[in-house]
């Protein structure tokens, strides 16, 4: 998904919910910080767009009716919003204080909140998909994320099952550079 289509998704997704902010959690958030393309953000079709309180999941269920995976916003464009609530992503204690703001002429003054790098790539790690594993590496190869803050922040994540933390502590170098395969 490149940057226009992320921009429109999030303005079609605040429409929808009637809203003018709403959360971006997958790896589409990486919009919010970068100024270029990253491929391995662009292979997915999807933004994961949350409204900014869902406590029932009601609004997920709306977005993915409405502009979901199979949905005539697919056909029509090529692309989707996956409805999620905040909950989906398993994230480091703190995160909500690290969104950063995304706004273009594009967004018709939409706000997304996108998740902070570092905190996209625990999410992603922990997801551990071959396709989070990719994301995650590409965030190294252009030095978007530090390693240090990545120990730190893996210890800040809750409710984690510890094998899952030690495998991915052990892939991580204890500078930044590249990490062993997820």
């Amino acid at each position: 998904m490149k940057k226009r289509q992320f921009e429109h998704t999030i303005r079609a997704a605040a429409a929808i919910l009637g809203v003018n902010e709403v959360l971006v959690i997958g790896s589409q958030a990486v919009h919010a910080s970068i100024d270029f393309e990253l491929p391995a953000a662009e292979r997915s079709i999807e933004a994961d767009i949350s409204a900014m309180q869902d406590d029932d999941g009601s609004k997920a269920d709306l977005i993915d009716g409405s502009m979901g995976e199979l949905s005539m916003f697919q056909d029509t464009f090529g692309y989707y919003a996956q409805g999620v609530t905040p909950e989906t992503a398993v994230l480091p204690e703190g995160w909500q204080d690290r969104l950063i703001v995304f706004e273009s002429p594009a967004t018709n003054g939409v706000k997304a909140f996108c998740l902070e790098l570092h905190d996209l790539w625990i999410s992603k790690a922990i997801a551990g998909r071959p396709k989070d594993r990719e994301f995650c590496e590409a965030l190294f190869e252009k030095d978007l994320v530090d390693a240090q803050i990545l120990h730190q922040r893996l210890a800040e994540v809750r409710k984690l099952n510890p094998a899952i933390k030690e495998k991915i502590t052990s892939h991580l170098p204890c500078d930044s550079a590249m990490p062993h395969e997820l």
